[in-house]
């Protein structure tokens, strides 16, 4: 199978799970929106050997052309980044997850949480579904969990939930993004992760103040390490403006910075 027609089997598997009919785009790009937007709004649920196994083709595919990124040719212990998060060859990646930690359910939504899962395969949602069936109540914020990373180039997924503001930002806000970077690598050495990408954790829809955010970060990671088997913390940016703060906070990292 090509490219094309795996994702026209996956598109026509997915319509028929729903009972749904509509003309099935002939173009990669089209085929593929529409795959992931399919993708985006399924619940977890069981699929046949046969759509994971092509799923796997398809997706390992679209990651390749997106281009694999590894800092194994890096000596700093922390870098910086900027681009798509899904595309690191890292031991673990860090994912800005909601607090019922499914995903995003916003078809073609921009937000990491729905590339990363989109990216990652349908795999992804359902051992996250196993695993808050388990918990049986919402994830809090601060704490971290992990599966398999499934179809993308890292080996692991640590999924984290940041505080939301709504106004001024209180210490225990601050105290509660700290957590998340602390608990994911705590996880992290559990499995023994000897590198992590991090995202800008609670900055986005979460409306975390961007500098503030970073330099917690910066001071959290910066003080594990000093105790810690982790050999390689990236600080991975989507824009412009946190990698220059990021930049900002590495190049003056002796000075404090209070939590």
């Amino acid at each position: 199978m090509n490219q094309i027609e795996r994702l026209t089997f996956l598109v026509q598997y997915l319509l028929d799970e729903k009972n749904m009919k509509i003309d099935i785009p002939e173009e990669h790009q089209d085929l593929f929106d529409l795959y992931r937007a399919l993708v985006n709004v399924r619940e977890a649920g069981e699929v046949s050997q046969e759509f994971l196994s092509i799923q796997d083709e398809m997706l390992q595919e679209e990651n390749m052309k997106k281009g694999i990124v590894s800092f194994e040719d890096k000596i700093d212990q922390m870098i910086i980044w900027r681009g798509d998060i899904t595309r690191l060859k890292v031991d673990a990646i860090v994912n800005a997850a909601n607090n019922q930690m499914e995903g995003c359910f916003v078809p073609g939504h921009q937000c990491i949480d729905n590339a990363i899962h989109t990216y990652a395969g349908v795999q992804l949602r359902n051992d996250c579904h196993h695993l808050m069936q388990q918990q049986g109540y919402l994830e809090p914020t601060g704490q971290a969990k992990i599966t398999k990373a499934y179809n993308l180039p890292s080996q692991y997924i640590l999924h984290t939930v940041g505080p939301i503001i709504r106004g001024v930002v209180t210490h225990k806000d601050e105290v509660l993004l700290a957590s998340c970077y602390e608990s994911c690598l705590r996880l992290a050495e559990q499995y023994q992760v000897k590198s992590i990408a991090f995202c800008c954790i609670s900055t986005g829809v979460f409306h975390f103040p961007h500098n503030r955010a970073a330099q917690i970060a910066v001071a959290t990671v910066e003080n594990y390490l000093k105790h810690s088997t982790i050999e390689k913390v990236i600080f991975n940016v989507f824009k412009e403006e946190d990698e220059k703060i990021y930049r900002q906070l590495l190049d003056k990292k002796d000075s404090p910075v209070i939590i």
